[in-house]
């Protein structure tokens, strides 16, 4: 039997009647049609659903849409501001951060909640805020430079 729940998302309100064990992720996608958030492993490992849920990263595959009843979700969609790309987005564009894309929107959201409680990381930091992003085209030096540079502001 479907639920009503409310929620944010990317400063939007909704009212979204769900499945009691449907995730974070489907409804964002299937319900929301926000498919910037990627389902890799649905298992909580690759990072690709990384959403931002009141400015703290989860995996949105691990989590249950109930569980978002009244709260905020940020996904990649919400960052920029028209034309207007977030810092990290713009960062991750002009220091070629890059490649095929699949992990981007969870790396760019995991580097925004760093800078966010943290204005000038360290690379360790840097590096210890994406571990649970996978990427398997760049070697991590683009990112970790893009992440540096939006630091730098």
């Amino acid at each position: 039997m479907k639920r009503l729940i409310t929620l944010t998302v990317n400063g939007t309100p909704y009212e979204v009647a769900i499945e009691p064990r449907q995730s974070l992720l489907q409804l964002l996608r299937e319900e929301l049609h926000l498919t910037g958030t990627k389902e890799g492993c649905s298992e909580g490992e690759c990072g690709a659903c990384t959403v931002l849920l009141d400015g703290k990263t989860v995996d949105s595959c691990l989590i249950f849409a109930l569980e978002a009843q009244g709260r905020e979700v940020t996904t990649i969609e919400g960052l920029a501001h028209g034309d207007q790309l977030h810092p990290v987005q713009k960062a991750f564009a002009e220091y070629g951060a890059v490649q095929c894309g699949f992990c981007t929107p969870g790396m760019i959201l995991s580097a925004k909640a760093l800078l966010d409680s943290n204005p000038h990381p360290t690379e360790a930091e840097i590096r210890q805020s994406i571990a649970g992003n996978l990427c398997r085209c760049t070697g991590y030096v683009k990112i970790v430079e893009a992440i540096q540079a939006a630091a730098r502001g």
